[in-house]
């Protein structure tokens, strides 16, 4: 079975003169019946963002309030509804004061062309009970870019509909 590979990051000089590393890749399986010659992105956009904004199924939420899809949930309805999509870190910023900041763009692509949302994610590095804080602003920024979209937008304005 073949795969398509989307890579995202920035090979960027950063202020200290360190080099940013690639460090998201997503893979994604082909059908066996794909070839190169075909797209494998068939729906427009127009489409793929109605579906995006979709109620969730109750059973997928993280319970809190509000309530929120875990990063792993998004994951799979973007790969459902818009496949084809790419998510990349854009910039991981660390400030004076002890936060971890990280900025993660999502695209998703369709048969009329591609749009993109980015958003950030913003942890304390002293915050003992995050084990990895970098990943866990990943996880926020991605889940934000992904609402941008309107995935489980309504989630946050749930009880003004009501």
């Amino acid at each position: 079975m073949s795969s398509l590979v989307c890579s995202g990051g920035l090979d960027k000089s950063s202020k200290n003169g360190k080099k940013v590393v690639n460090s998201t890749n997503y893979v994604v399986p082909l059908d066996p019946s794909y070839s190169i010659t075909s797209s494998c992105i068939t729906r427009p956009l127009t489409e793929i963002l109605r579906d995006l904004n979709k109620r969730v199924p109750d059973n997928v939420l993280r319970p809190g309030s509000p309530p929120s899809i875990p990063w792993y949930h998004a994951n799979r309805m973007l790969s459902f509804y818009a496949p084809g999509w790419c998510g990349e870190i854009r910039d991981v910023i660390y400030t004076d004061n002890g936060n971890v900041t990280v900025v993660y763009r999502v695209t998703v692509r369709g048969s009329d062309g591609e749009a993109h949302r980015e958003s950030t994610g913003t942890v304390s590095l002293s915050d003992s009970h995050i084990e990895d804080p970098v990943s866990t602003a990943e996880e926020m920024a991605f889940c934000r870019a992904c609402a941008r979209f309107g995935l489980g937008l309504y989630l946050l304005h749930e009880d003004e509909l009501m």
